[in-house]
């Protein structure tokens, strides 16, 4: 995962994001506010609606890769995900900036699931599933914490996630006793995403780390020759264009703890800065 690029929408859905957002909030209850929010999104959300084909546009734009996940980066974002789950954040149900594309397969998972830091422990607020509430269940405001989930529409998760190039699996960028919130986050969202736990992942961040490597070879092979800027340019263009930016992003910053990667780096140095 990576900081997610922002992107403002037209004001014309703007202003209707923020009509919507009032209706849920003018709801008298929070669980009434849950109920409309969910009924009001699932109505909103279609093909025929102008504002979510523009905020579907900007969604794409601010994708890795072609169209990837902003999650896994792998699979192909097709679904409008609430980073702040509507089932208990209806304040946030139309918010523009609790929006990213993501896939069925991240999104499915993560669901309602969410948790909360308080008092350095994290605290599970998810929803119990419909087939698991009784009669007399009922939504509930959530606690004041800090959020557990890493948001890249506003956090780098590179700041808590590191992941290793030996073996292309995340893991928490501090240890326990180092930064408690930051492993608490880092730990959290490996898991609810399961970033680790699908194999097919770790493998497609391997084939990226080799495509992202082959590319800086031909690069500075073209360079050596002289290849001229809008050559170079074009190679770029297509370096950058790989899924699994993160992999990218890691090369850049471990680059002079693997020798190849220092070499490659050494020769064309304005890559650093891509």
């Amino acid at each position: 995962m990576i900081q997610l690029e922002d992107k403002s929408l037209n004001q014309l859905h703007i202003n209707k994001l923020r009509k919507w957002q009032t209706a849920v909030d003018n709801k008298e209850g929070f669980p009434a506010q849950v109920a409309e929010a969910k009924k009001q999104f699932g109505n909103k959300n279609k093909k025929d609606n102008s504002t979510f084909d523009h905020v579907k546009i900007k969604l794409t734009e601010i994708c890795s890769g072609a169209k990837r996940c902003c999650y896994c980066e792998d699979s192909v974002a097709d679904e409008v995900e609430h980073i702040y789950p509507k089932d208990i954040y209806p304040d946030k149900v139309f918010k523009w900036e609790n929006y990213l594309y993501a896939c069925g397969p991240c999104n499915g998972p993560k669901n309602n699931h969410f948790a909360l830091i308080i008092d350095d422990k994290l605290i599970d607020i998810t929803p119990p599933h419909h087939t698991q509430r009784d009669h007399n269940w009922k939504p509930t405001t959530p606690p004041i914490g800090i959020n557990a989930f890493i948001d890249p529409r506003k956090e780098d998760p590179l700041e808590y996630l590191w992941l290793d190039l030996d073996t292309f699996r995340f893991t928490e960028k501090f240890e326990e006793d180092e930064d408690k919130i930051a492993y608490l986050k880092a730990n959290y969202t490996i898991e609810e995403l399961q970033l680790n736990k699908k194999d097919y992942l770790v493998s497609a961040r391997n084939t990226s780390f080799f495509n992202y490597k082959n590319g800086l070879i031909v690069y500075n092979t073209e360079k050596s020759n002289g290849a001229g800027p809008n050559r170079l340019d074009e190679i770029k263009t297509n370096i950058l264009s790989n899924n699994h930016p993160t992999v990218w992003k890691e090369m850049q910053l471990q680059h002079l703890h693997y020798p190849k990667l220092k070499d490659l780096f050494e020769k064309c140095p304005e890559a650093l800065d891509w």
